[in-house]
């Protein structure tokens, strides 16, 4: 019997499920959760193993990234399904100018091809403290080998890991899969790690959330919130369709109020991007769960 792609990839999705769902126990999240996000971009080149360790040594609870998906199905961290030009530089030693970006796809690209590409030298004025280094987008599983490796060896607890799924309807398919391949891929590489009990899937595409809540209801989800979203809490969480363990709001919309609501639904509020020490503070002694900052120094 023939299986076409569909009915394969649901199959996958079940054989992950009741092979690794019933191993995940329930880790609770940090009292204040700091998180670095991209591995702390404002201090080394984002979504990097050298920005992801930094991150660990300054205490950060928990490491945000970004996932993406190669032509020959690899997880590798990626803020974009694409390399973006305010940081790439080409194999011949040019810059990627913002015109072209988009036909440099990772999803039609090789692992070994996206390797060609520099995203540490480039200078960034958006962030001058950042340290240049030669870089390139790593696997999702050298991350977390070198973020364990790193812990252990330095004596300092395990981090959780808050991964992106950088997804939405216009382009699966085109720039990414479709989010149930999107999901198994990425679970498939949480599982063999054995870290689905330190693992925060978020997005701002609900669908991702939804496969993860249904197929591996043990794992916690973060619901990402746009600024300009000016829907309610209610209106938000009845698009989802379920509770998620975090809501996680653009900064500029954290309130007393909106604090409280999430917290009679038993939801943790953790913000992005807070890049001033001084909103860092504010948020922290309002009561908020977390913080995710450019720049993990300033926790």
């Amino acid at each position: 019997m023939r299986i076409n792609g569909k009915l394969w990839t649901l199959l996958c999705i079940i054989a992950l499920q009741s092979c690794h769902t019933t191993k995940i126990t329930s880790v609770n999240l940090p009292l204040f959760d700091t998180e670095a996000h991209r591995g702390g971009r404002g201090l080394f080149p984002e979504n990097t193993i050298p920005a992801m360790l930094h991150a660990l040594s300054l205490g950060v609870t928990t490491l945000e990234m970004d996932a993406a998906i190669t032509k020959d199905g690899q997880v590798i961290l990626s803020h974009e399904p694409f390399f973006n030009h305010q940081i790439t530089t080409k194999p011949d030693g040019s810059f990627i100018e913002e015109n072209e970006e988009k036909k440099y796809n990772i999803y039609q690209m090789s692992y070994a091809e996206t390797q060609q590409y520099d995203v540490g030298m480039k200078p960034n004025p958006r962030f001058p403290q950042q340290q240049k280094m030669k870089a390139a987008k790593p696997l999702l599983a050298q991350v977390i080998d070198s973020a364990e490796a790193f812990a252990q060896q330095t004596h300092r607890p395990l981090p959780f890991y808050n991964i992106e799924t950088k997804i939405q309807p216009a382009t699966d398919n085109i720039f990414h899969p479709a989010p149930d391949e999107f999901v198994t891929t990425l679970m498939k590489v949480i599982t063999e790690k054995g870290i689905s009990e330190r693992v925060i899937i978020q997005s701002f595409d609900p669908r991702s959330l939804q496969i993860i809540h249904r197929l591996f209801p043990s794992v916690k989800t973060a619901l990402l919130i746009e600024g300009f979203d000016k829907r309610s809490l209610d209106e938000q969480l009845q698009q989802l369709g379920f509770t998620p363990t975090i809501y996680s709001p653009a900064y500029q919309l954290f309130s007393d109020s909106l604090l409280q609501s999430c917290h009679r639904k038993n939801i943790k509020l953790v913000a992005w991007t807070v890049n001033e020490k001084a909103d860092i503070t504010r948020l922290k002694q309002a009561g908020a769960d977390g913080i995710i900052s450019d720049y993990p120094n300033l926790f």
